[in-house]
């Protein structure tokens, strides 16, 4: 979906394609007609957006044929869909039955990384809508924060000085922009907005900047304002914004707020936990950590495991929707737009408790549709006019 920004900016939302299974173009293409095309049509639109997740092995598949790019966006376009920006930050196996802190390699001192950051700028570059503005990719913060010796540090500096020449050189040859967002994730070489500052400060804001994503800002305890006057002082442009929402627990002494963390505390993605005792920010790496002991207990804990944007957790739990809420007032809600690319990433849903997980396609379409529809909702109270699209889709199935 496009909105109208009172400066006159289009701001993109989309959602992230991350939460399919499929590791394969046949697989991908799927998607769009089992789960993204019925989305849209939920939600009563003729154009949707998508941020798509093409695995290394689909990346590679696109760029080796040239002609396949050209499948995929008519696919997309046929469907009522359309891409403006790449979650490539798993690199591949996102849906194994472990991943934990797999999902962090290959990270930026591996030249696969550089690599496969370059390719999907070019797949995007391809499969972007004539009318946009430009594309964004979203990646890592660098890498897992141990180990992290100065010479990592020097490696994968230079790789971001191949980044921009790459990226520079794609819209020369293209006319396309690509600006590539490194994501802070708690637990990171780069898990909040002070090390991102610290870390990335001086890169080339014109193809370099952050992935805001704001249930990692939550989890850290960031207040939005701070973090972006922080990055604003640091050159570092928001080039993409992932709205999501943490796991909270005001009272995790609670017995009742215990059972009902324990229920999250899955065994495929990592939770890294946060509290902040007297404002000091502490953590363990992942919920199993938390519930085991390893945690101030005095004060509120916040988990890192996207929850669905438009519905609460059953008490005593809740999350950290307002946080979220108050970071798109931050971006969206000022005379000027922050960022113009948005996408809804709760690639959770398959690991939620069991009374919350969708049982069947239908109920992940209606929960993404619904998590769209509540993002709409925020864009609307904060001044923004939805586009009507600009072209119809041809049919509602592709042959």
């Amino acid at each position: 979906m496009r909105f109208l920004h009172p400066d006159g900016t289009t701001v993109h939302l989309a959602y992230c394609s991350n939460v399919h299974q499929a590791e394969d173009l046949d697989g991908v293409i799927g998607q769009l007609a089992s789960y993204a095309e019925p989305v849209r049509q939920r939600l009563g639109v003729d154009r949707l957006g998508i941020g798509l997740w093409l695995a290394r092995d689909v990346v590679t598949a696109l760029t080796d044929r040239p002609d396949t790019i050209g499948h995929l966006r008519r696919e997309l376009t046929a469907r009522g869909l359309e891409t403006v920006t790449l979650n490539a930050f798993p690199y591949g196996g996102f849906h194994r039955e472990v991943v934990k802190r797999d999902v962090y390699l290959p990270d930026w001192t591996d030249p696969a990384r550089l690599r496969y950051t370059i390719d999907c700028a070019r797949v995007l570059a391809a499969l972007l809508p004539d009318d946009a503005r430009r594309g964004s990719v979203s990646t890592l913060p660098l890498a897992w924060r141990t180990p992290w010796p100065t010479p990592a540090h020097d490696t994968a500096r230079h790789a971001l000085d191949q980044l921009t020449a790459e990226l520079a050189e794609l819209e020369r040859k293209t006319g396309r922009a690509v600006r590539v967002g490194f994501e802070p994730e708690p637990g990171c070489v780069v898990e909040n907005t002070v090390q991102a500052a610290q870390q990335l400060g001086g890169l080339d804001p014109e193809r370099l900047g952050i992935c805001l994503d704001t249930c990692h800002l939550a989890v850290q305890f960031e207040e939005p304002a701070d973090a972006l006057r922080r990055l604003a002082d640091a050159g570092l442009p928001i080039v993409k914004v992932q709205a999501s929402s943490a796991l909270q627990a005001d009272d995790p002494a609670d017995p009742a707020a215990r059972r009902a963390l324990t229920r999250f505390a899955e065994p495929r993605f990592l939770h890294q936990t946060r509290s902040a005792p007297h404002g000091v920010v502490t953590g363990v790496d992942d919920l199993p950590d938390a519930l085991a002991g390893r945690l101030d207990d005095t004060s509120a804990w916040r988990v890192h495991f996207h929850a669905p944007l438009h519905a609460e957790p059953e008490p005593p739990l809740r999350t950290t929707t307002g946080e979220l809420a108050s970071a798109l007032r931050e971006l969206l809600g000022g005379p000027d737009a922050v960022c113009d690319h948005v996408e809804v990433e709760t690639y959770t849903w398959s690991v939620l408790p069991a009374r919350q997980r969708p049982t069947d396609r239908e109920g992940l379409v209606d929960g993404l549709a619904a998590e769209l529809a509540w993002t709409r909702d925020q864009f609307t109270a904060l001044g923004l006019t939805q586009h009507t699209a600009h072209r119809t889709p041809r049919k509602e199935t592709a042959p």
